[in-house]
């Protein structure tokens, strides 16, 4: 009798699920296969091909992936490695709060590379991918200019407070804001452009509108003070930087995959501007998929001429940390962060880290979410088509590479989680001595 089972059946989507199957003949070859439809309609896939041990028995914790989509001992393998039906789909969570993704397991007792749907399961089961925590609240946030959404765990707190930055895409992403709310933070994700009524297209950074929501989360009677974090990624990290750099609400800075200066648009704070260094058009590559490879498009951060454009890390009061995917390629994030601790050390200053990972692409997210290795830039706002693409002069039929090896990539998310969450209570977190 096979039998199939994951073990929790539901749980948040950050969280480890053990499969095992039981009642196989023994050394049977077996497929098991991993589907997920998005909110949006969009499917995404996964294969393995495994073989049962002598007591008829697999356990993903222990059993290689022979073939299929990855190979190893990998037991969250069927999850990192779903892969879009239709090309170019980033898998994205809208409803954070009523709904999980269901993600359906099926056990063949073959190795199958025919579409499955044409055969019967031997054993299936459904498990829910949850993105957030029983109790907790979600605020909509439409206060002075700040549009976002408050993500409060359950309890009287107060909670460390962060901001969550995302990049190009536009509109309001909430999903990684609250899964780290789920362990305890209070997460503020922040939209800037392509919502509501922000403006349509980015067309300057107005620092200003994030000391706003820094302070509008600072003033919640649940947020532990007297300052924040701020978790961003992309063109969220330039901004996150720019933060540090000029906002005193702002004491612990995660900067992922972003330039280290003013590139594409504007930064405005108060009566200073800083002009974006050039970018080249020509530059651009496309690959053999026919994706746009950003990575030599923007101008150089070491050039004399482009030193007014570079932020000036060196202000920052807080701790930054730079986490890096070593195969971005969308943008050189090492150069850049390299750049940013060098210019640090010149002023004498510690206060910066880089964590690089070998392998990783640009869009590293919490665990176990697959890896995104190429995408049209702007699934979120459906206010306009490709209003991404069109603020940032990209070519709009294109989709954008944007890198990283599977498994590489997985590995790096898993760590790269625990390491944020380690380094916002670390530095936003009130000690007792201090209590």
């Amino acid at each position: 009798m096979f039998q199939l089972t994951a073990t929790p059946a539901s749980a948040l989507s950050d969280e480890p699920v053990h499969i095992r199957a039981t009642g196989l003949p023994p050394l049977q070859l077996v497929t098991l296969t991993a589907s997920l439809k998005d909110e949006r309609g969009n499917v995404f896939q996964s294969k393995a091909f495994f073989r049962a041990n002598e007591a008829g028995e697999l356990d993903l914790r222990q059993a290689p992936s022979c073939g299929g989509d990855y190979v190893g001992v990998h037991p969250m393998g069927l999850f990192w490695s779903l892969k879009p039906e239709k090309p170019f789909r980033r898998l994205l969570k809208r409803d954070v709060m009523n709904s999980p993704f269901l993600v359906t397991l099926d056990l063949y007792d073959s190795v199958c590379f025919q579409d499955p749907a044409e055969l019967q399961p031997r054993a299936s089961l459904v498990v829910q991918r949850w993105f957030s925590h029983p109790g907790m609240q979600r605020v909509q946030i439409r206060e002075g200019r700040v549009r976002g959404a408050l993500f409060l765990p359950p309890g009287e707190g107060p909670f460390p407070g962060v901001i969550d930055l995302f990049g190009g895409v536009g509109g309001l992403i909430e999903f990684r804001a609250s899964l780290l709310a789920s362990h305890g933070f209070a997460v503020l994700a922040v939209a800037y452009f392509a919502y509501e009524d922000l403006p349509n297209l980015l067309q300057e950074v107005d620092l200003e509108y994030f000391e706003e929501a820094a302070n509008l989360l600072l003033a919640h009677p649940k947020i532990q003070g007297p300052g924040i974090g701020v978790l961003s990624v992309s063109k969220g990290a330039e901004i996150g930087l720019a933060m540090a750099c000029f906002l005193k609400q702002v004491v612990a800075t995660i900067c992922i995959n972003g330039t280290t200066g003013v590139f594409d648009f504007p930064i405005r704070y108060k009566d200073l501007v800083m002009s974006p260094i050039p970018s080249f058009l020509e530059r651009m590559q496309v690959d053999v998929s026919g994706a746009v490879r950003l990575l030599h498009y923007r101008g150089d951060l070491r050039d004399e001429l482009n030193q007014r454009s570079v932020l000036p890390i060196e202000k920052a009061q807080g701790q930054i940390l730079f986490l890096i995917g070593e195969d971005d390629q969308s943008i050189n994030s090492r150069e850049h962060a390299k750049h940013a601790l060098e210019r640090l050390k010149r002023h004498g200053k510690s206060n910066g880290r880089m964590l690089a990972y070998p392998g990783a692409g640009h869009l590293l997210e919490p665990p176990y979410a697959p890896l995104c290795y190429i995408s049209r830039a702007n699934p979120v706002s459906t206010s306009t088509n490709n209003t991404a693409l069109a603020s940032y002069n990209y070519p709009l039929s294109a989709p954008v590479l944007w890198g990283g090896d599977p498994a590489a990539h997985a590995a790096a998310q898993e760590h790269a989680w625990g390491e944020i969450q380690k380094f916002f209570r670390q530095h936003l977190t009130k000690t007792r001595s201090q209590l």
